[in-house]
């Protein structure tokens, strides 16, 4: 767990370590961030990013998503001693971008995958091997004969992918850090579609059903290979100390199985990722160190030293510091409620749409130069561009009024809302953009260019050969 880009870690005092810290909060506190935010809209209307032709597009802030990612870095160090191994490797599924991705291998961060999709773009990006992970609940043989040859760690996900694995392993021997996930089943939080460590989840194998605790001792105790132990039971909406709850019944298995064995062959616990994301406001909260330190003073053995860790966050790293910026093409009102009709919907904002009670966004207005709008506020509903009416981002929110020309944000979108896109009424995925913002001037950076028309055809099957169905 040394193989991605380090930078280096200083524990002595008067080494600079404090002022690094302070200049880390500085940049992630909520008003920098939304300084930051405000300077990036306007660019990107003066600029083009955003316009009559390009009237919806991703901003990322490439000063937060650095300062997180040191951040998360320093949670961890605080609360273990030098040379404990950790790797923090970023769930790919949050924002799939190579750039992102590469982003953050230069900040010390890997790649926790869970298709071979998103083991392509960690590999792309240049992340090692040695700092990727595979997880997932239907891994085919062709990607464990993959990740087994590539030495990729590999948590096994049942009993059935655990037999699999014997078999490959014994054909072809192989480098990979080996593990199991488990399920402590400790309930879920207020979002059930997320909630991973429930009774009946579909996730790692179920330590409370009947029997299943001694099977996965035994398995440990057939398999002296099998080093690893896995359990990811956040998710949004998932209270942080449940959180820990799941960590603490991890760590107690691990003990149980090296007291079983006789010696410390679980060597390294895999913790997921999970850190619920504050959507009301611009303060980043909870934060990684306060998770840190919540696991010190809970399971203080964890920490110590003896046990590597891996951690896998997704949306904690990346969603302040994305934005979703749309033009608004008409307003209009309806039954006295006015409407503005923009080009951010259900394609970018999926789940927000079908779930706005578990997915609400803060909806910031601009005008038509990228300023902040003022005035009294009145509520309005930020309407989509597909077909149905139920493709709303906000319902009677209350902004200043919007007009034809004026752009809204969607904020709190760097994670899976770059992800997501739901090509209903073929509309087109919308480019991201990093940028930079210093001393007033801000630079932008394509980190994926907006889809093409011809792109859309030929995902459709319209390539000029492609007259098959015909000659059935």
């Amino acid at each position: 767990m040394d193989h991605v880009e380090q930078p280096e870690r200083e524990h002595a005092a008067g080494d600079g370590r404090g002022r690094a810290d302070d200049e880390t909060r500085d940049l992630r506190s909520g008003a920098a961030a939304a300084a930051r935010r405000d300077l990036a809209v306007r660019a990107a209307v003066e600029q083009g990013v955003v316009s009559p032709a390009a009237p919806v597009a991703g901003l990322l802030d490439i000063a937060g998503i650095r300062a997180s990612a040191a951040a998360l870095r320093s949670a961890f160090e605080a609360v273990t001693p030098r040379g404990t191994p950790v790797l923090h490797a970023f769930a790919v599924k949050a924002t799939p971008l190579v750039p992102v991705l590469r982003l953050l291998r230069a900040a010390g961060i890997g790649a926790e995958v869970a298709s071979p999709g998103e083991l392509a773009l960690a590999r792309a990006a240049g992340i090692a091997p040695a700092d990727t992970v595979l997880d997932s609940p239907a891994k085919t043989p062709a990607e464990l004969r993959q990740a087994l040859a590539l030495g990729i760690a590999v948590n096994a996900d049942s009993p059935q992918e655990l037999a699999r694995v014997d078999a490959l392993i014994q054909s072809a021997p192989t480098s990979s850090p080996l593990g199991l996930r488990v399920n402590s089943q400790i309930g879920g939080g207020s979002i059930g579609p997320l909630s991973t460590a429930t009774a009946t989840s579909k996730f790692g194998v179920p330590l409370r059903d009947e029997g299943v605790r001694e099977w996965v001792v035994q398995a440990y105790l057939d398999r002296p290979w099998l080093t690893r132990l896995h359990a990811h039971s956040g998710s949004q909406g998932m209270p942080l100390e449940m959180m820990v709850r799941g960590v603490a019944a991890t760590y107690e298995l691990a003990e149980e199985i090296n007291a079983r064995v006789g010696r410390r062959q679980v060597d390294t616990i895999d913790i997921g990722g999970g850190l619920a994301v504050n959507f009301g406001s611009d303060e980043e909260t909870p934060t990684h160190a306060q998770y840190a330190r919540r696991l010190k003073a809970r399971v203080p053995g964890l920490l110590d030293g003896r046990y590597g860790l891996v951690t896998e966050f997704g949306r904690s790293l990346l969603a302040k510091h994305g934005t979703l910026l749309a033009r608004v093409e008409y307003t209009k009102e309806a039954g006295g409620r006015p409407i503005a009709v923009t080009h951010a919907g259900v394609q970018v904002a999926t789940r927000t749409v079908y779930a706005p009670a578990s997915w609400p966004l803060r909806i910031a207005a601009y005008d038509g130069e990228g300023r902040p709008k003022r005035g009294t506020t009145v509520g309005q509903d930020i309407a989509g561009p597909a077909c149905f009416a139920g493709d709303l981002l906000a319902e009677n929110r209350p902004l200043p009024p919007l007009a034809p020309g004026d752009h809204v944000a969607a904020l709190d979108t760097g994670a899976y809302y770059f992800a997501q896109h739901y090509s209903y009424n073929s509309l087109t995925r919308p480019g991201v953009h990093g940028f930079t913002a210093y001393d007033g001037e801000v630079r932008f950076a394509t980190a994926r260019e907006p889809q093409t028309l011809d792109a859309i055809v030929a995902e459709a099957g319209g390539g000029p050969e492609r007259d098959a169905l015909r000659r059935l």
